[in-house]
């Protein structure tokens, strides 16, 4: 009888113990997301995620907007076909960062998130297609967010249908597992370096 109580205790110990992280975790983010809007409203930087010439095309006309920000283009085209394109567009080639760790959304974030640390970076326009967007920006509030980074969302019209709800849902619990861990949980060996 003792045992079974002790267990229920423990039990209820240890749930009471994760929805308060949780709720400590939920808390922070937010606030350090406010800081970061306080401190540079304005974007210091412009990430754009690959996955088309189109988001590209798009970037590098945005990019002549804005003329003192560097661009990191996180995977998406070849380097020979996004040099051309930023090229065409008449981007310094010093402003322009290729970078081709990410193998996935989520990744795409997380191989950046200490870059734009490094760099005091606190605030980036976020380049994506419109289906992908809501996504891209829940991961982005998570990942950049734990570390005190703003996103502002730039939308690249496409004809794709929305993504479904639940790889937002999947991918922000990866998020989730990276600020706990460190691991994405992209690399099916965990011994692997993501």
């Amino acid at each position: 009888m003792k045992s079974a109580k002790l267990k229920r205790r423990v039990k209820l110990i240890v749930v009471s113990v994760s929805i308060t992280i949780l709720l400590l975790l939920s808390s922070i983010i937010p606030i350090k997301l406010a800081i970061a809007y306080a401190q540079a409203p304005q974007p210091q930087a412009i990430l754009i995620l690959g996955g088309g010439r189109g988001r590209e095309t798009f970037a590098a006309e945005f990019a002549k907007q804005h003329p003192d920000l560097d661009l990191w283009l996180s995977t998406g085209i070849n380097d020979e076909d996004a040099e051309a394109v930023f090229q065409r567009a008449e981007i310094p080639e010093e402003r322009i960062h290729l970078d081709r760790r990410a193998t996935d959304t989520v990744t795409n974030f997380t191989t950046l998130v200490d870059d734009f640390n490094s760099l005091k970076i606190q605030h980036t326009y976020l380049i994506t297609a419109d289906f992908h967007m809501p996504r891209a920006k829940a991961i982005a509030a998570f990942v950049f967010g734990s570390r005190g980074i703003a996103v502002s969302p730039i939308i690249v019209p496409s004809t794709n249908p929305s993504e479904s709800w639940l790889r937002t849902v999947r991918d922000c619990g990866r998020a989730v597992l990276w600020i706990a861990t460190g691991y994405t949980g992209a690399n099916a060996d965990p011994n692997e370096e993501e």
